[in-house]
């Protein structure tokens, strides 16, 4: 058996990139771990990271071994049952089947899965590997906001944490061979002299070279080994990134028809878009909008914990929805996208009203709008209004049904699931 070790030392940050290689390797099962953690655990805890376990035997790796080679003949004396070609059957549970079934033994060792943390941040990822914006379009790109710093180059100005070792030595031995070069050639000259001079016996003629061979090496060795001049810096410079703006607008009815239970589902439900929306899009805005008979922009603890009751006229969400628009995010600038959360209840005269302003104002210049009914009954009058604006914009608009809080994660889903650009 032969064994090949690799001795190559790590470079910077190896362990991140071999650990982002494992993920890759094992996504099945890390997949699987993550989907069995959002089916028991609750849309809030969705923050903390998960323990994956791996079957031994999936993560055994490759190992280079010497073959038999050749052609050989081999007798096997004392089989009557068996002839060439014939496959024997693998052993069924047992001490020598192992896998936990049969009957226990007191020899052998068993092998234990293999388990691993991941971090809040890796179950996120995985969380939301295949989800993103619908349709995102980057109209404007814009630097003001975002900066990289690349490199540069080097620089003989710098703060000592971005000291360029190997650039400083081999300044400083350019410096060296440049200021030494002709008294190494004169000495070299003067050995020469010397070693003729000692071959002719001449003692006064070498006394007087040694003294000026003495007097070359003193003025090499007064060159510092490592001076001012030599430093060098690595040089960084702030590079503008394009970036794209996109601003999200979450509507929610708080009205006397969303009984707490119902409330609490769309609390989730945006709870898990806000977390969503914050790690994929840095550039992504939020607006929070809150609903009765009025509404009003509220900021994130309001949107969430405040409680109001009163009846239901959707359409003055969208009406502030469309001056916010006007006044802050004009759609030349803005990738712009709105979800709303109900029940489904609406005033009867509301809903023809709250169909015309999505259709004419809203959509033309939405890049996506979400609409989620929570109810666990038959769908209402504003749900029957939406079904036409998703055969009129299969692109722009969708509306999904939340029966229970199962659904919401697999809704979610299905609302922002990466698509094709239109």
């Amino acid at each position: 058996m032969s064994f090949l070790i690799d001795r190559r030392g790590n470079a910077k940050h190896k362990n991140m990139v071999n650990r982002r290689r494992f993920m890759a390797r094992y996504k099945r099962h890390i997949q699987r771990a993550v989907e069995q953690a959002v089916s028991q655990r609750s849309i809030t805890d969705m923050e903390r990271g998960e323990e994956v376990s791996i079957p031994a035997g999936d993560v055994s790796e490759p190992i280079f071994h010497h073959g038999s080679g050749g052609r050989r003949t081999v007798v096997h004396p004392g089989n009557e049952e068996f002839v060439s070609g014939d496959r024997v059957p693998r052993p069924q549970g047992g001490a020598s089947g192992g896998s936990g079934q049969g009957q226990a033994s007191d020899q052998g060792e068993g092998e234990d899965d293999f388990v691993f943390q991941l971090s809040s941040e890796e179950f996120i990822n995985c969380l939301f590997d295949d989800l993103e914006l619908p349709n995102m379009t980057k109209r404007h790109l814009k630097g003001t906001h975002s900066i990289k710093y690349e490199h540069a180059g080097f620089s003989a100005d710098g703060v000592p944490a971005k000291l360029s070792v190997a650039r400083t030595m081999k300044a400083s031995k350019m410096r060296r061979i440049a200021l030494n070069a002709g008294r190494k050639r004169t000495r070299r000259d003067l050995l020469a002299e010397l070693e003729q001079a000692q071959q002719q016996g001449d003692e006064l003629n070498c006394r007087r070279l040694q003294l000026a061979i003495e007097e070359v090496e003193k003025g090499i060795s007064k060159v510092a080994f490592l001076d001012d001049t030599d430093l060098r810096y690595k040089l960084h410079v702030e590079k503008p990134v394009p970036t794209s703006q996109a601003v999200m607008f979450c509507l929610m009815d708080v009205s006397g028809s969303m009984d707490q239970a119902t409330k609490d589902m769309a609390k989730r439900f945006y709870l898990l878009l806000y977390m969503f929306l914050k790690r994929h899009y840095e550039r992504t805005e939020l607006v929070f909008i809150r609903h009765h008979t009025q509404a009003k922009e509220v900021d994130e603890q309001e949107f969430f914990y405040s409680r109001e009751t009163g009846g239901t006229v959707v359409s003055s969400a969208l009406h502030l929805m469309q001056e916010i628009i006007e006044a802050r995010y004009s759609p030349d600038e803005w990738n712009i996208y709105g979800a709303q959360a109900s029940d489904g209840d609406n005033w009867n005269a509301d809903s023809p009203k709250c169909s015309q302003l999505l259709r004419e104002a809203l959509l033309p210049q939405l890049q996506y709008y979400a609409y989620v009914e929570i109810t666990r009954n038959q769908h209402q009058a504003l749900w029957e209004e939406y079904s036409s604006l998703q055969a009129e914009f299969p692109h722009t608009f969708a509306q999904q049904h939340i029966r229970g809080v199962g659904d919401i994660f697999p809704v979610f889903r299905d609302l922002f699931a990466k698509k094709a650009v239109a």
